[in-house]
């Protein structure tokens, strides 16, 4: 099993920034690729960007270049980094671990809002 703690949620306005971060305990080794999702009310939860252990990343081509993906091996932590903000980023992000063996893991989810 594996526990995921999100923070760094909150409210600012447009232009603004955010940085996520995400923290997993329990069965940690088994750990393989880390990454956030957004979900908004009505919609399906989707891909914001991962990053695998050895630090490969991947992006939603649309956010690539304000959101930056990272990751600390040492203290089993993913951030993201989210700058110039737009009401449209405005979700729940989910904090998403997948071990070797495929297992998926999801964080609480922590609201971000952007306002206008």
């Amino acid at each position: 099993q594996v526990h995921l703690v999100e923070s760094g949620g909150g409210l600012v306005q447009a232009g603004g920034s955010l940085n996520l971060s995400c923290v997993a305990s329990g069965s940690v080794r088994s750990l393989n690729a880390m990454g956030w999702y957004r979900q908004t009310p009505g919609n399906q939860r989707e891909l914001v960007a991962s990053i695998t252990r050895d630090g490969m990343t991947n992006y939603v081509r649309s956010l690539k270049g304000r959101f930056t993906i990272s990751r600390d091996n040492a203290k089993n932590m993913v951030l993201l980094q989210m700058n110039s903000l737009q009401p449209e980023d405005t979700a729940v992000y989910y904090c998403n671990v997948e071990t070797y063996f495929r297992q998926p893991y999801w964080g609480q989810g922590t609201q971000v809002t952007v306002s206008s």
